[in-house]
């Protein structure tokens, strides 16, 4: 199978709630809204789309009703995590079934395994399904570290296409592409470093900011493809105070707040995530009248 390549601006899609249950509503009028604006693909149920506090039933719900909504019109990466391997790979053999377009898989966060443990958790989502596979390095979360290395090892894998890149090493993507020769997608994870990653060798973002300004998002994804870094420097100075208040507190409060600021959907999320402050709301606020309002 030739490698499938994902490049471009692409949302950690919120998974938006209303009263406790899923806003299904919300959810589909939150896609058609992101490809008007020019968002590259979507990514439900992944870190943003708080995947560890929704139903396996939910999950799966959302991946169905997000995969229908697109119809086929940009790609979507279905949120396929666990640290349980028969969970993951139930969640991607479920997206791969109702046509999704790829998978992100996290690493074995709490179990803390090996190197090889990773390598064979992934190669067994792998092995038992047909659907191309984003590999989802976030240390901070996850507790373990795919090293360049096993990053290899894994792209050697037919439908391992990609990595979203969240260690927060700028070096993490030049000492992959080291040891990668095949083509592969380099999703930053990040938003804040987004443009400095893209200079370096990367392909795309996949982005929280995205779920309130896709527009811009895209435009500045946009410049990084065309090599112009000095436009995406601008599109990323305009962002940066967004960036900063989205995650001045737990993800993803900030940036369901933002979304309630322009009708998008309710700033509900589940516990152990709260709401946002009232100090951040004003300060979300802010940024929202000075360059989210353009975006509606």
């Amino acid at each position: 199978m030739q490698k499938l390549q994902f490049s471009g601006s692409y949302v950690a899609l919120v998974t938006p709630f209303k009263n406790g249950e899923l806003d299904e509503d919300a959810l589909r009028h939150l896609v058609d809204w992101h490809i008007s604006n020019g968002t590259d693909g979507l990514v439900p149920v992944g870190t943003t789309g708080e995947s560890s506090t929704v139903t396996a039933e939910e999950h799966k719900q959302v991946v169905e009703i997000v995969v229908k909504m697109v119809a086929g019109r940009i790609p979507v990466i279905a949120g396929a995590g666990s640290n349980n391997p028969v969970e993951a790979l139930d969640f991607a053999q479920h997206a791969q079934s109702v046509g999704a377009d790829g998978v992100l898989c996290v690493a074995g966060y709490y179990n803390r395994p090996s190197q090889e443990g990773l390598y064979q958790h992934f190669k067994l989502i792998h092995d038992k399904t047909d659907i191309p596979i984003i590999i989802y390095n976030i240390p901070p979360r996850a507790v373990v570290d795919i090293t360049p290395e096993t990053m290899a090892r894994l792209a050697g894998l037919p439908r391992v296409v990609g990595v979203k890149d969240a260690t927060g090493d700028l070096t993490r993507i030049s000492q992959e592409r080291l040891l990668i020769k095949e083509p592969f997608c380099y999703f930053s994870g990040d938003d804040m470093t987004a443009v400095a990653y893209n200079a370096l060798g990367g392909t795309g973002c996949i982005s929280v900011t995205a779920n309130v300004l896709p527009r811009l998002s895209s435009a500045l994804q946009d410049a990084c493809l065309s090599q112009d870094y000095s436009r995406a420097l601008e599109y990323h100075d305009q962002l940066l105070p967004v960036h900063l208040a989205l995650f001045e507190e737990p993800n993803p409060s900030g940036v369901k707040f933002a979304m309630s600021c322009l009708g998008l959907c309710d700033d509900e999320v589940r516990l152990p995530i709260l709401g946002v402050s009232e100090h951040l709301k004003s300060k979300i606020r802010q940024c929202i009248d000075e360059i989210g309002k353009a975006e509606c």
